[in-house]
């Protein structure tokens, strides 16, 4: 519940320090007068988004406070409790706009931020204004509506699962159905190319292995004559026959030198066993390149056709492999592109009746909705004299999609025999207002601890209907702390607690007041509501009896310090 409101410079206002109570409270003054200004005042403190311009012309920053009482099980205490901020039977809120928009919120004396403040103004505050009529009398927003007012968002998350499902299973199958189709316009090129790849057996680095192969064959050809040359010189016929023939003279005459050769003889003897080395390293190397002509035409046909097959597909000749196993895998996916729209295709179906199913648990929880929301209704126009109007709540078959598969629109007839038609067209601007008050009070949360705000819900009703108005909201407020920004003396008559707004201009700076009024001043009050700015005797006593009239126990008269 709300408690105290306290504004410093913002806007029109000044100072302004307000006591609320439970019950009725009641806001009225003059057109222009700034009562709007409070729920703005009210709305930036708890976080709305809301004008920007809010510093009173000459301050430096804006400020607002508010005090709201806590239950033991207000809701407020578990936002408290995630967000880390320290939890009390009253919880203050205080909120500061500096000149150059900088906003800074405090929550029981913590730094948080405005979606902090938002996330408890949800437990603390819910405002039904003007602004609410559009979406209300709009029928593109009545299935959410109805939705919020059932509380179906188990089954719409799971059909919006389902339609995803059903979307994705769609898609898959046209995507394969599309590529089947395109793949089978090039179905012989396909298999054609997939045939000559397989032939060449591309495996991976085969075509740098021929290349190799090829130039050490045609390097065998250029150097074969020089080798069998160099192997001449080196043979019997050559230098290891004169080395031999040399060995065998000095060693005949060896012994007639008293040593005199053995160096000479050691080192032929070395130089023939050197000889041979290099013949057998030299015979060694020839033996690698030997080959005949048919191996090479070979190694070059199958070297000439892969670098050929590349140029054809446009690749790099080392990624023929790769190109050959893309081409399988799709001469295999066409040969088996029916088996595989045929799964696909009953996983679509699956998905589609999973889908229907999610849809059709939503449909009957919507029209499960309606019925209770138009039981809601029933009770909630007959306190304002609307008893014989009927609303109901369509529910009708629509396009699938991601929500279910149904619209739903609110219909009114004003009394027994009266066609139904959208409440915009059928009911007039006194009976408007009251379906709205009972559709806003049935789709309210009604949570305990939560504070009410009705922005001139009472607007274009007067007399008896206006009195129905009023008397409904009393009776909310006996349940739940009301605030009511009221033009009508019918339902300010009602309040419990009555609060006038005014505004004056001081040094050529407009500046709103409000005050609590005694009982005294509420009659004059009231009485100003009836009669305008000149207040007669008549319409004194007029507010006298509507004051004497008010159900409930006493007014709760302000303390004035």
């Amino acid at each position: 519940m709300l408690r105290d409101l306290s504004v410093r410079n913002l806007l029109l206002i000044e100072a302004l320090d307000l006591d609320f109570a439970p019950g009725l409270n009641v806001l009225t003054g003059e057109t222009g007068a700034g009562k709007s200004i409070l729920l703005d005042a009210l709305g930036f403190v708890l976080g709305w988004r809301g004008r920007a311009d809010l510093v009173r012309a000459g301050a430096t920053e804006g400020e607002v406070s508010a005090v709201f009482d806590l239950a033991d099980d207000h809701p407020a205490r578990g936002v408290l409790a995630e967000a880390g901020l320290p939890i009390d039977d009253q919880l203050i809120l205080r909120r500061i706009n500096a000149r150059d928009g900088r906003k800074r919120g405090v929550v029981n004396d913590r730094r948080a931020a405005g979606e902090g403040l938002r996330a408890l103004s949800a437990t603390l505050v819910e405002l039904h204004g003007q602004q609410d009529d559009r979406g209300l009398l709009d029928p593109k927003g009545h299935r959410d509506i109805l939705d919020a007012f059932g509380g179906t968002g188990g089954e719409l998350s799971r059909v919006r699962a389902a339609w995803g499902a059903l979307r994705a299973a769609k898609h898959a199958e046209a995507t394969r159905a599309a590529e089947i189709e395109a793949a089978a316009r090039d179905a012989d090129y396909l298999e054609h190319a997939a045939m000559d790849l397989a032939k060449l057996a591309p495996d991976p680095g085969v075509e740098s292995e021929l290349d190799a192969r090829r130039r050490r064959r045609h390097a065998a050809a250029r150097i074969g004559e020089d080798l069998d040359r160099a192997a001449q010189a080196m043979g019997r016929d050559g230098a290891e026959g004169q080395l031999s023939d040399a060995l065998r003279w000095l060693e005949g005459v060896a012994d007639q030198t008293d040593g005199g050769l053995d160096p000479a003889i050691a080192a032929l003897s070395r130089a023939l066993v050197e000889l041979g080395e290099a013949e057998a390293a030299l015979n060694g190397f020839t033996g690698t390149l030997r080959y005949d002509a048919f191996e090479l035409e070979t190694v070059e046909e199958r070297l000439f056709a892969l670098r050929a097959l590349a140029r054809k597909h446009n690749v790099a000749p080392e990624a023929l492999p790769a190109l050959a196993a893309d081409l399988s895998e799709r001469v295999l996916r066409i040969e088996a592109g029916a088996d595989d729209l045929k799964a696909l295709a009953a996983a679509g179906a699956a998905a589609e009746t999973a889908d229907e199913a999610a849809a059709a648990a939503v449909t009957t929880a919507r029209e499960a909705a309606a019925s209770r929301l138009d039981a809601a209704m029933a009770a909630e126009l007959a306190p304002l004299r609307m008893e014989r109007a009927r609303f109901r709540t369509a529910v009708a078959p629509a396009a699938p999609g991601p929500t279910g598969a149904d619209t739903v629109t609110f219909t009114v007839a004003t009394s027994p025999g009266a066609p139904e038609g959208p409440l915009d067209r059928i009911a007039s601007g006194g009976e408007l207002s009251r379906f709205l008050l009972a559709l806003k009070v049935c789709l309210s949360e009604r949570q305990a601890g939560l504070t009410m705000i009705f922005d001139e819900i009472d607007r274009g009703v007067g007399g008896a209907t206006a009195d129905a108005v009023g008397r409904r909201l009393a009776g909310i407020a006996e349940a739940a702390q009301v605030l009511v920004v009221t033009h009508s003396p019918q339902v300010a008559a009602l309040g419990s607690h009555h609060f006038r707004v005014s505004k004056t201009l001081e040094n050529g700076l407009a500046t709103t007041h409000v005050a609590a009024l005694l009982a005294e001043e509420r009659v004059d009050e009231i009485a100003r509501m009836l009669a305008g700015e000149v207040i007669t005797k008549a319409a004194r006593a007029a507010a006298e009896a509507l004051l004497e009239t008010r159900p409930g126990p006493p007014v709760q008269e302000p303390l004035r310090l």
